[in-house]
């Protein structure tokens, strides 16, 4: 288990298979907070207590997982200054199956939406977008004639909802973008927008899942978190951006960056 302090407030933890055999803990145990799972995070902040002053008591934590490889995690562990403004909507998850690929992000532990909580967050809206629409096609649907059984007309293909996602990425430096650009050309290519705040050196991308998968999407954005800090997105920031920053390149900013 290797721990690295990033900042005052963010520690990373790189969890390793051997590191899980130790302590007789599955990758799945992690997401859900067993009583193993919350005695490794115990472990882990009390040895980044030790080695670095990090303090988190009585402070929410989030909690991010990027899988680097088939048998390694890296947990990132962020303090949270301000919990009344976090997004309550990815807070309770189903129970996942042990067999697939788990969800890492401890959802019972975890306030924050962090970029794996993408999937999740996916599913959710687009099971109530199909159940509102079953409902309205129920509602639709003419009355059985009395006497004479009409005919049942043919079933209509199901069109499966489309749910655009939005994230903000903050970067230091346009360099770290045009460097991010060439690495997810050819895989991401979807509406993007950059922007610059004209009093720092603050470069803003907007990111839309489009019609990528929410699998795909996660892992540009696991990449993108790696070099960049995220903000909160409403749809009343594109109007203060436009109104505020300095428009970079609009529509295929990381397209166009990756052709440079």
């Amino acid at each position: 288990m290797k721990i690295e302090k990033v900042n005052d407030n963010q520690i990373r933890c790189t969890l390793t298979r051997a590191d899980l055999d130790d302590r007789h803990l599955k990758l799945s145990e992690l997401a859900y907070g067993t009583e193993k799972a919350k005695s490794l995070f115990r472990d882990m902040m009390q040895q980044a207590n030790y080695e670095f002053g990090f303090e988190a008591e009585d402070m929410p934590l989030m909690i991010e997982a990027v899988p680097l490889t088939q048998d390694t995690v890296l947990l990132i562990i962020t303090k949270v200054e301000y919990p009344e403004e976090l997004d309550t909507r990815f807070s309770k998850f189903s129970e996942p199956d042990e067999n697939e690929y788990p969800d890492f992000t401890d959802a019972k532990n975890t306030p924050a939406a962090g970029a794996d909580d993408i999937l999740g967050f996916f599913k959710q809206l687009q099971e109530k977008q199909k159940s509102e629409l079953a409902k309205s096609v129920k509602a639709a649907a003419p009355a059985e004639a009395p006497v004479k059984k009409a005919a049942a007309p043919a079933p209509k293909p199901v069109v499966e909802p489309v749910v655009d996602i939005t994230r903000l990425f903050v970067f230091d430096s346009l360099e770290k973008i045009s460097n991010l650009a060439r690495i997810l050309n050819g895989f991401y290519n979807d509406r993007n927008f950059l922007y610059k705040n004209p009093n720092k050196s603050a470069f803003y991308l907007v990111l839309h899942k489009g019609h990528h998968s929410p699998e795909d999407f996660n892992k540009v954005c696991n990449i993108l978190s790696e070099y960049a800090s995220t903000e909160k997105y409403s749809r009343a920031s594109q109007a203060y951006f436009d109104e505020h920053f300095l428009p970079l390149i609009k529509e295929q900013a990381l397209q166009v960056l990756a052709g440079i």
